[in-house]
C-alpha cells in the first residue's frame, strides 16, 4: 500500500485481515465493507492472491454490465471467488444467495462494499445467515505505527490502567490529525497535495458514487451538505439548521445524512441516556469518521491550529472517536458509542457501553494540562450510570497517566494505540 514518505513503513499490514481469514474459514461469504480507498480492494486481492481465488471488480465496465444484465450467468462461472464493489451491481446478491445455498461449503465468496451494504439499497433480508460482515476503516495509528491491535477498550471496561505513570516523549498529535488514515492520502508527502487529494475524494463521493446507492437529482446540494456537515462536525446536529442554509426542508437533510452515513464519510453519535434520567438531551452528535478528510474540509492545517489552537478541538475529537470505532470494529465485543449532555450543558464527548450496562466515558483535551474541572462531565456521568461506571478517561496532549479520583484517570491520547 502507498504511503507518506518517512512517516509510514511502505506496506502496512491491516488488522482486520485476521478476523476476515477467520470468517471465511466457517462462513459461506464474507463480506468486507468500508468506505473508498480506505484499502479494502487491497487487502482483498492479496487474499484472492494467496488462496489463487478469481479476483473481479464491478468497477470495471465491462464485468459491471455481465453482472447486471445476466447475475446468474455472472455466477455460474464463479465457484469461489473475491467480487469487489458489489454495490454496483446489486443484483448479484440474489444469485450469490442462489450459489451458497445449493453448495454450502464455507469461504466460497469474499466481497467488498463502499456502502454499509445491508443498511441501504441491499436488503439486510437476502444474505441472512450465509454472510458476515467485517469493517475496514482507513487505517489506524497502530496499523501506521505497525503495532498489534491496542488493548485500550478492554483495559478501559477493566480500569486497568496505573495510578501514576510518565510515558516516552509525547507524538506529533497535530500531524497525526490533520493527516488521517486514508492510504492514497498519506502516500502524498507535501500538506496541500494531501488537503487536494482528500477535497477531490469528497467531491467524488457526492457527484459520482452516490449514484450506486440513490437518486439524487442535484447532487451540487451533496456537496454543499458535505461542507456544512464539516462545519458542524462535533457539534449537536441540528436539522433545520442545515436545512436553512441548503434550502431545503429537516427530512431531506435527514435523508440525504442517510445516505452519507451508508458511505461512511460522517456519523451520528447518539445521546447516551438511560430510564428516569429526564435531565439528560437527546440530540445526537454529528462525526466524520476521518480527521484529515475533516481537516481538508474546513480547510484547516497545522499553520491555522498554530494561530488558533480552538480549531484543534473538533479535529481531535474527531481523531479519537476514528480511532475508538477502529478499535470496536475488531475487539469482538459489541460497544455502542454514544455522547452524553444534559440540561445544564456538562458533557462527556464519548460514551462507550458494553452489555451489560458497563460505561466508559472518554472526554477529549487539545492540551497537556488537566485539571479537576475537566473532569465535570465524567462526574456526572458516573453518578448517572451508577455501578455500571467502568471508568472515566480524559484523554490530553501530554505524557502522563495519572489517576484522579474513584475510577477516574488523565492519560496521553497515544494510548489509543500503545496501550
Amino acid at each position: 500500500m502507498p504511503n507518506r514518505t518517512g512517516n509510514v513503513r511502505a506496506f502496512v499490514a491491516r488488522h482486520a485481515e485476521v478476523p476476515v481469514r477467520t470468517a471465511l474459514a466457517d462462513t459461506r461469504i464474507v463480506a468486507i465493507v468500508g468506505p473508498r480507498q480506505s484499502g479494502k480492494t487491497t487487502l482483498a486481492r492479496g487474499i484472492a492472491a494467496d488462496d489463487g481465488r478469481p479476483f473481479v471488480t464491478m468497477d470495471d465496465d465491462q464485468s459491471r454490465r455481465f453482472a447486471r444484465d445476466d447475475p446468474a450467468g455472472f455466477m455460474r462461472s464463479l465457484q469461489a471467488a473475491v467480487i469487489d464493489e458489489i454495490q454496483r451491481a446489486p443484483d448479484l446478491v440474489l444469485a450469490l444467495k442462489k450459489e451458497v445455498d445449493e453448495d454450502p461449503r464455507p469461504g466460497r465468496y469474499l466481497i467488498t462494499g463502499s456502502v454499509e451494504l445491508f443498511k441501504g439499497s441491499i436488503s439486510p433480508d437476502s444474505l441472512a445467515g450465509r454472510v458476515e460482515t467485517i469493517e475496514l476503516l482507513p487505517f489506524s495509528q497502530a496499523e501506521i505505527s505497525g503495532a498489534s491491535p491496542s488493548g485500550f477498550l478492554d483495559r478501559a471496561f477493566a480500569g486497568d490502567f496505573p495510578g501514576f505513570q510518565e510515558t516516552d516523549l509525547t507524538v506529533d498529535l497535530i500531524e497525526r490529525v490533520i493527516s488521517g488514515g486514508f492510504p492514497a492520502a498519506l502516500s502524498r508527502a507535501v500538506p496541500a497535495r494531501r488537503r487536494s487529494w482528500l477535497q477531490a475524494y469528497a467531491r467524488s463521493l457526492a457527484e459520482r458514487d452516490i449514484s450506486d446507492i440513490a437518486a439524487v437529482g442535484k447532487r451540487d446540494e451533496m456537496s454543499r451538505l458535505i461542507d456544512h456537515a464539516a462545519v458542524s462536525a462535533s457539534q449537536l446536529l441540528n436539522l433545520s439548521s442545515l436545512a436553512s442554509r441548503l434550502g431545503v426542508d429537516g427530512k431531506t437533510v435527514d435523508r440525504w445524512l442517510v445516505l452519507l452515513e451508508h458511505m461512511f464519510l460522517v456519523r451520528r453519535v447518539r445521546a447516551w441516556h438511560r430510564g428516569g434520567l429526564k435531565r439528560l438531551v437527546r440530540a445526537p452528535k454529528l462525526q466524520f469518521l476521518d480527521s484529515g478528510l475533516l481537516a481538508a474540509l474546513q480547510r484547516t492545517d497545522a499553520a491555522d491550529i498554530a494561530r488558533d489552537r480552538r480549531k484543534f478541538g473538533p479535529l481531535l475529537e474527531c481523531f479519537v472517536h476514528g480511532e475508538l470505532i477502529k478499535a470496536i470494529a475488531l475487539s469482538g465485543e459489541t460497544t455502542t458509542v454514544s455522547h452524553y449532555r444534559d440540561k445544564d450543558g456538562i458533557e462527556v464527548d464519548l460514551v462507550l457501553e458494553r452489555s451489560p450496562g458497563a460505561i466508559v466515558g472518554i472526554e477529549v483535551k487539545a492540551g497537556a494540562t488537566v485539571r479537576l474541572r475537566d473532569f465535570r462531565g465524567l462526574v456526572r456521568l458516573k453518578e448517572a450510570a451508577g455501578d455500571g461506571f467502568a471508568c472515566g478517561i480524559v484523554l490530553h496532549d501530554g505524557e502522563r497517566i495519572q489517576q484522579m479520583g474513584s475510577g477516574l484517570f488523565a492519560m496521553p491520547i497515544k494510548m489509543l494505540w500503545e496501550a
